[in-house]
């Protein structure tokens, strides 16, 4: 009895590592296997440094530029429940490029996209009809997010069919447009003080970003392996 008491505690130590829960990154991969880990993985660092400017956020958009826009790159995660609420087409601005986007800007007048760490605003109706402010909290990377009108909004032009034929999706002013079907139930699962992290493998950002520079060594290997694409 001593001997099989010794066995069972062997195989439970033994064990140990494949009992261990999963991280909440890991969680998030199994919820959404087509995204990049890497990305993802910055996207959780960034939101952990942000804290103390969106206290209340609890769900987490991830944008991963560096893919075509004829396919999904917008994530939207229930970062409480580990849980995928949304996987969508979304566009990115005339003045960042054709399917891929590959230029950004933090300019007024660019129609280019901008990267970096974003707080959810308040909802109105305007133009293109129900949208959402978002704040940039990235100095000279996308603090001037408010007042070049960088929103999300739904789009009649963010087509994936339309995009296949065409060669790309359809391209905003700069604005995170998404599909109209699905704009104000994704605009109402993120509005007023969650986060939105909009990445590309770009190194100056990469490198200089402040919530990108807070955590350890890991973070440091998503660094470096985020910015070789």
């Amino acid at each position: 009895m001593a001997f099989l008491r010794t066995l069972s505690c062997a195989a439970l130590l033994a064990a140990g590592p494949a009992l261990a829960k999963p991280t909440l990154l890991e969680k998030l991969q199994a919820q959404a296997p087509e995204a990049d880990a890497r990305v993802l993985a910055l996207a959780l660092q960034a939101r952990e440094c942000a804290l103390a400017s969106a206290p209340s956020a609890r769900r987490l958009a991830v944008i991963d530029y560096s893919r075509p826009s004829t396919e999904p790159r917008l994530w939207v995660f229930d970062l409480e429940q580990a849980r995928l609420l949304f996987a969508e087409h979304v566009a990115h601005g005339q003045g960042s490029g054709g399917n891929v986007a590959t230029d950004f800007s933090n300019r007024e007048g660019s129609h280019q996209s901008s990267l970096g760490l974003f707080r959810t605003g308040e909802t109105y109706h305007g133009g293109n009809g129900y949208s959402m402010r978002m704040d940039g909290l990235e100095p000279g990377v996308n603090d001037a997010a408010r007042d070049r009108l960088i929103v999300m909004h739904g789009a009649p032009y963010v087509n994936p069919l339309a995009a296949v034929a065409q060669g790309r999706l359809g391209r905003s002013y700069g604005c995170p447009a998404v599909r109209p079907e699905v704009a104000r139930e994704v605009i109402d699962t993120l509005k007023q003080g969650q986060l939105l992290f909009a990445y590309y493998p770009d190194p100056e950002w990469l490198q200089g970003s402040q919530f990108l520079g807070c955590g350890s060594d890991t973070l440091a290997r998503a660094k470096a392996g985020a910015s070789q694409g």
